[in-house]
């Protein structure tokens, strides 16, 4: 018996109930090029780390740069309530998309983390504003 084997893998309907929990919190790099690409931006994607120095050199094309520590109500009111956002910060090494997102879930705002982030853009061999 292999490790891959070890433990029985789960019901269909435990599987498919996870993998719809995943997607409902992540989307991935392809995912949001391909959105913005077709034109199809139902979302605000927010570059989440970094000084806008940082932000200036290298960033989604489209991306807004809104550090997570300045997150606030106050600062999110300029957006209407049902807005999905979508948060990324460098890349797996970096937590500042989960604290935006925890942030935005914590102020009742519909958030996914766009996992990879600039390094998962680079990898896919996207192009930076």
């Amino acid at each position: 018996m292999s490790y891959v084997t070890d433990n029985p893998a789960a019901a269909p309907e435990i599987a498919a109930a996870h993998f719809l929990q995943r997607l409902s919190l992540e989307t991935d790099c392809d995912d949001v090029h391909s959105a913005m690409k077709a034109g199809d931006i139902d979302f605000v994607l927010l570059h989440v780390v970094g000084s806008p120095e940082a932000f200036a050199r290298r960033h989604i094309p489209g991306a807004l740069h809104l550090p997570h520590r300045e997150i606030s109500a106050e600062r999110m009111a300029q957006w209407p309530a049902d807005t999905l956002f979508v948060v990324y910060c460098a890349g797996p090494h970096c937590n500042g998309a989960d604290r935006a997102a925890l942030k935005l879930a914590r102020l009742g705002r519909a958030v996914k983390i766009m996992i990879g982030g600039i390094t998962g853009w680079a990898d896919e061999g996207f192009s930076f504003a």
